[in-house]
Order: C-alpha cells, then sequence, then structure tokens
C-alpha cells in the first residue's frame, strides 16, 4: 500500500536513527568483508538499499555482465540468511530483501507486514541439504530421532528438515532442534555439539570440505521459487517501483549473459568468492541451471499458491501462531512495469 510522501520520509528518517542496532541484530553487523556499495546513478534521486545472502551474486554478476551502470544508486549489504534480510526490511533498514518464501512468512506473522512479495526468480534447488559430520555412524533422516539437529530458522532449512522428518515418519518433537545461523551451524557440526545441520549455499559447501555427507535433500521439496520483497514505502514511489522493476531485469538478462557461453568464466568469479575450485563452482552453475534456468518472473497464481502451501506448513508445524493469508503481503503492483523490463 502507498503510504502520503511526507510520512513516508518521516518513517525513514526514523528508522535510520535505529540502523546501526537494526544491522547489529539482523545481519551479525553485516558481512566482516560486507557493508554497503554502490553502483551507477551518480547524481540520482533514488537509492535502492538491497539484501543480499550468501555472497553478493547479484552485484558480481551485473559487473561480470557489464549490466551494473544503473541510472541509480545500489547499495548491497550482505545478510546471514533471507531472514535477517526481513528483519531488515521491517526496521526499515533495507528496501528490497532477497529470501526463499520461508522469511516473508514469519516476517508477516504478526499481521502487520510493511512489504510485499513483488517478483520471483526462478532457481536451482541444490546444496540444499541435511548434513552429518565426518565419520558419523549417520545415514539417513529416520536416524536422527532423539537426535541434535542444527539448522537454519525461518529459512528453507527450517522448512525442508520439517517435511524430510515427515516423510521419514518423524516429528519434529522427535529431534532436538537447534536453530543456528550457518557459520556457527558448521562450526557446531565440526565440533561435534550438533549430530547434524540443515542449511545451504555456502554453508553446505563448506561442510562437505570438511568430509560432511549428505543425509537428506531440500531438492525435490523446495519449489525453487526465491522471491524479491520491497518495503511498502519503496513502492510507494513511481521512481521507486521503476528501478526495482529496472533493477531484476538486469539481473535476468544477466544471467542469460553467463549461459551464452560464459559459464566457465563466470565459475571463476564464483569460485573466488565462495573459496572452492573452479571446476566445482562451474560444475554447481551447470548443474543448478540443468535443473531450472534461473530467471526473474512477474508475481503469478502459481508461486502465490505455493507460498500459501508454505505458509500452512509452518502453521501445522505451530512455529506461526496465527492462519496467514499470504495475499496479506504478495502484490502484482511492480508486474507490468517489470514485464516491459524484462522485454525490452
Amino acid at each position: 500500500m502507498s503510504r502520503p510522501l511526507a510520512r513516508s520520509r518521516s518513517r525513514r528518517a526514523r528508522a535510520r536513527t535505529a540502523l546501526a542496532a537494526v544491522v547489529a541484530l539482523t545481519a551479525g553487523a553485516l558481512s566482516a568483508c560486507g557493508g554497503s556499495s554502490g553502483a551507477g546513478g551518480k547524481g540520482s534521486s533514488v537509492t535502492l538499499r538491497v539484501g543480499a545472502t550468501g555472497w553478493k551474486e547479484e552485484e558480481a554478476l551485473l559487473k561480470f555482465a557489464h549490466l551494473d551502470d544503473t541510472p541509480y544508486q545500489v547499495r548491497w549489504s550482505l545478510f546471514q540468511g533471507g531472514d535477517r534480510q526481513l528483519e531488515a526490511v521491517r526496521a526499515g533498514a533495507l528496501d528490497v530483501a532477497s529470501s526463499s518464501e520461508i522469511p516473508p512468512v514469519f516476517a508477516a506473522a504478526d499481521g502487520k507486514p510493511n512489504f510485499k512479495v513483488v517478483a520471483v526468480r526462478r532457481g536451482n534447488t541444490l546444496n540444499q541439504e541435511v548434513v552429518a559430520p565426518k565419520g558419523s555412524p549417520i545415514t539417513s533422516i529416520a536416524q536422527l530421532r532423539g537426535k541434535k539437529v542444527g539448522y537454519v530458522k525461518n529459512t528453507t532449512a527450517h522448512y525442508f528438515l520439517y517435511e524430510l522428518l515427515k516423510r521419514a515418519g518423524l516429528g519434529w518433537d522427535d529431534i532436538e532442534a537447534a536453530p543456528l545461523d550457518p557459520d556457527k551451524g558448521i562450526a557446531a557440526l565440526n565440533g561435534g555439539s550438533i549430530d547434524a545441520f540443515a542449511g545451504y549455499g555456502n554453508a553446505v559447501i563448506t561442510a562437505h570440505q570438511r568430509g560432511a555427507r549428505t543425509i537428506g535433500s531440500g531438492k525435490d521439496v523446495l519449489s525453487g521459487n526465491f522471491l524479491w520483497t520491497a518495503s511498502d514505502d519503496t513502492l510507494g514511489g513511481a521512481a521507486g517501483r521503476k528501478a526495482l522493476a529496472d533493477l531484476l531485469a538486469r539481473i535476468d538478462k544477466a544471467f542469460a549473459y553467463v549461459r551464452d557461453g560464459r559459464q566457465k568464466e563466470y565459475a571463476k568469479l564464483m569460485a573466488a568468492a565462495t573459496h572452492q575450485p573452479v571446476d566445482q563452482a562451474l560444475e554447481e552453475f551447470t548443474a543448478g541451471e540443468a535443473q531450472r534456468e534461473t530467471g526473474i518472473r512477474p508475481v503469478s497464481a502459481g508461486a502465490t499458491a505455493s507460498e500459501q502451501k508454505v505458509a500452512d506448513a509452518f502453521g501445522d508445524l505451530g512455529a506461526v501462531q496465527r492462519k496467514l493469508d499470504v495475499d496479506e503481503f504478495w502484490s502484482d503492483r511492480l508486474s507490468a512495469r517489470l514485464r516491459k523490463a524484462l522485454a525490452s
């Protein structure tokens, strides 16, 4: 929903006074190598503060594809997870978040969402796994009964762990569930203080590098929908909507640019960021695109229904205390602009 401009500016001003505290609480003070960086748009009156998880993939991707010279400012900030991004959006410390389907459900659980899901990034569901440490006798999800299992709360890991337990005939109460950030989860796994860890992305890559073994995968549990969420303030102005639609279309075109014979070159960039061999990064990217080509899409009825299924699952789990109608925080307000930008 849009708000009067004066009120919007007032809310942003109040939010910025608490920015340092919000960042410390929601992003672990951001990544040590992170913070924010600008791109393009010198002198522009529009600045988009955009979140990223794992590594600043979209920022690096746009530079790689020579699409980073935007007619507006973009400030990228690195977070431990999409849940932390949504917390920052709610607090006014971030304008745009990228996440799985799960974080918006929890961010809207109090019934007062000040954000909207406005686009979907279709992507692969690889590197979403439950892993056991090197030397562990645990080889399946069914063997987790009574075990201490780390997971990244309010993320895909939370969801696919719950679903995998159900498929194995177990309930959430059959394990000792331990919510942990990805880096702390890997440390706990290696240190022997947890028996298994449900994680994603760089955390899973790191776990395997240290000898961990996959005992369950979210590959076929997850939809492949990754959501772009914007604050109501950002969507309240035409300039903000135009900038966001343009940014998302650039990301879509950048992935197409990589697929057009530049996979190995891009793998070198990935490898440097994720600290893995280039061949492994290339295999990861190629396998991911083979499973599902990455692309940005406007919101759709099918994507909304998938999000409702996730919300209902967390309601059944008792993690969300009220019945959620995801239409409360999904909007097609950006769709017309996004379609036009994608087609240009």
